[in-house]
């Protein structure tokens, strides 16, 4: 069983800035809790107890580690060494529950008897109705309507696992809209809810929280790439990027070793030039959205713009303060993947190594295409989940 260190790592104050972006804009209803979360976490991330509750429900009740998985077709096509970090393996099929774990044991620990989270893709869901399940705690899910059309199968494993799945009919009825409508809930009964968000966005310290439990992905990378190959740094690390969570978890254990590249995807819908995009460091502006200061989709008149992609989870109009940190930084390459895209990657991946991707994971896969890689290159594409949830999609793409 490996014991994850969890350390702190980030580029972040203690307000909760990553350079310009971040901080804590909140509703005073909200304030309290989010410093007896604050508190909390510093708490007990450092307790013994704690950590050896989540290190043993990783390895007994997830499954990990997760296996980092050489791909030998796909580097025989992109002339380089392709690993894949296969967190499509986890309980659930994604890396969504390696946050979901170490958020419900703080609920726990505070006191909280209600998980309440929003979904778009339904992974994240999943995985909190899951722990919900798993700690006897109640669980709603709050889910944009029109996600809940597209993701049909993962809304029937929440129903299943006991949590009430609400469909939220505002705005374009997707994942930003799931947000805010969780965020109003939040509002409503901070006393007994404990609001698990399932990626690095939000208030200061929901985006060092949900980073710090999914640092467990990079973690594991170094130890398997040294046991590989006897070197624990790849060249380049690949993840697509959402509001942010995966990305965050196989970029961290890299962030301050400035010889790996990293390289986030984000989605570009029908192209970041048509006003169907999910595309927010290429084509946003600074603003608040959701109680941080990131980089955010807006109109001409300053309004939040509705994001496009045809994978739910990347479906959101802004990034999370790290990302876009890092992005104006260099520290990060920006690759933006469309649609048509991310489909013929992950049906070159099905073809090729018998793995059905999620969409999301196929827009990183997609950068393969568009990066040239020496002969000596070693690449780790972060392939986030499986493809259970999409293959109405799939079907619908490829008939």
């Amino acid at each position: 069983m490996l014991h994850y260190p969890l350390d702190n790592l980030l580029p972040v104050d203690a307000a909760g800035y990553y350079g310009t972006y971040g901080g804590a804009f909140v509703p005073e209803a909200l304030r309290a809790n989010i410093e007896s979360l604050d508190f909390a976490f510093r708490r007990y991330v450092n307790d013994p107890d704690f950590r050896l509750e989540f290190d043993r429900l990783l390895h007994d009740y997830v499954g990990r580690p997760t296996p980092l998985y050489y791909a030998a077709k796909l580097s025989a096509k992109y002339r380089a060494t392709i690993y894949l970090k296969r967190e499509d393996l986890n309980h659930t099929g994604a890396h969504k529950i390696n946050n979901a774990i170490g958020q419900a044991l703080l609920a726990k620990r505070m006191g909280k008897s209600h998980l309440i989270a929003e979904t778009g893709a339904g992974q994240h869901g999943v995985a909190t109705a899951t722990v919900a399940a798993l700690l006897g705690m109640k669980c709603t899910v709050y889910m944009g309507a029109e996600d809940v059309r597209r993701q049909h199968p993962n809304v029937m494993r929440m129903c299943m696992l006991g949590a009430e799945v609400v469909a939220v009919s505002s705005g374009n009825a997707t994942l930003s809209n799931a947000v805010d409508a969780a965020l109003q809930a939040w509002c409503e009964n901070p006393d007994e809810m404990f609001y698990l968000i399932g990626s690095a966005v939000g208030p200061h310290p929901y985006p060092e929280i949900v980073a710090r439990f999914q640092s467990v992905i990079s973690y594991e990378i170094r130890k398997q790439l040294e046991a590989q190959l006897g070197r624990p740094t790849p060249d380049y690390v690949i993840a697509c990027i959402g509001g942010g969570s995966n990305a965050a978890g196989a970029f961290y254990h890299f962030i301050n070793d400035k010889e790996v590249k990293l390289v986030a995807v984000e989605a570009g819908g029908h192209g970041v030039d048509s006003g169907e995009t999910a595309a927010s460091l290429s084509v946003g502006k600074p603003m608040v959205l959701h109680g941080s200061r990131t980089m955010v989709l807006a109109d001409g008149m300053g309004n939040v713009s509705d994001a496009y992609s045809i994978s739910s989870g990347l479906d959101y109009p802004g990034i999370g303060p790290l990302q876009a940190y890092l992005a104006e930084q260099g520290r990060t390459e920006v690759i933006v993947a469309n649609d048509d895209e991310a489909l013929a990657a992950a049906r070159r991946l099905a073809e090729s190594e018998g793995i059905i991707p999620a969409l999301e994971s196929s827009h990183a896969l997609a950068a393969l295409e568009k990066m040239e890689f020496n002969s000596e290159d070693v690449v780790v594409v972060n392939l986030s989940g499986r493809g259970d949830k999409d293959m109405a999609t799939y079907l619908d793409s490829f008939s």
